[in-house]
């Protein structure tokens, strides 16, 4: 697909930013970026679209594009005249994808509600570089190779830094139990 854009074919980039949009939104709104996600990613859209060139051949590109997501949020993030409420980033990223099926038990909504409320207020309290680890690698349902190329970091240090956020989240959350499936790199 890269070829294809590269060698001027203009629906090949309208196909990557097509495929990728939802989950690059995902990423700015889990970031920080609010009400201005869409704005955020228009912007990596952009750079990431006049980079291309430094693209490696080969590489993943939905790890390369939301490293640049990541920035720009950053970006975005440090020259907002306010600063984001939790309760602003929860409503925003509840947005981006519904986590409660709307056939749900109004009991079990309520403390799904609660236990991820829990668990944003929890990643809040932890290190940018933790927070981003366990975004990228949980949030946004990345593996841990794609989450280590979306941060630029070796695959080492992705594992060490998900293992320390994890430990600090079950010390901050003692009574937090995953669901099946979360909480664990099982697969890598």
């Amino acid at each position: 697909m890269i070829a294809r854009v590269r060698a001027g074919e203009p629906e090949a980039y309208a196909e990557l930013v097509r495929a990728h949009t939802g989950i690059a939104i995902r990423a700015a709104r889990a970031l920080g970026a609010g009400a201005d996600a869409e704005d955020v990613v228009q912007q990596a859209f952009i750079k990431a679209y006049c980079s291309l060139g430094r693209f490696r051949d080969g590489a993943a590109f939905k790890p390369w594009l939301l490293s640049i997501v990541a920035n720009e949020t950053r970006n975005t993030v440090r020259t907002a005249v306010r600063q984001r409420t939790l309760a602003g980033r929860e409503a925003a990223f509840a947005e981006a994808e519904p986590l409660i099926q709307e056939s749900a038990d109004p009991a079990v909504a309520a403390l799904e509600i609660e236990r991820r409320a829990a668990l944003l207020a929890a990643l809040e309290q932890l290190s940018e570089e933790h927070r981003l680890v366990v975004t990228y690698r949980y949030l946004l349902e990345m593996d841990g190779p794609e989450t280590a190329q979306a941060l630029g970091w070796p695959r080492g240090t992705v594992k060490s830094r998900l293992n320390r956020a994890l430990r600090k989240l079950g010390r901050l959350l003692p009574d937090f139990e995953p669901r099946k499936g979360e909480g664990g790199d099982e697969h890598e």
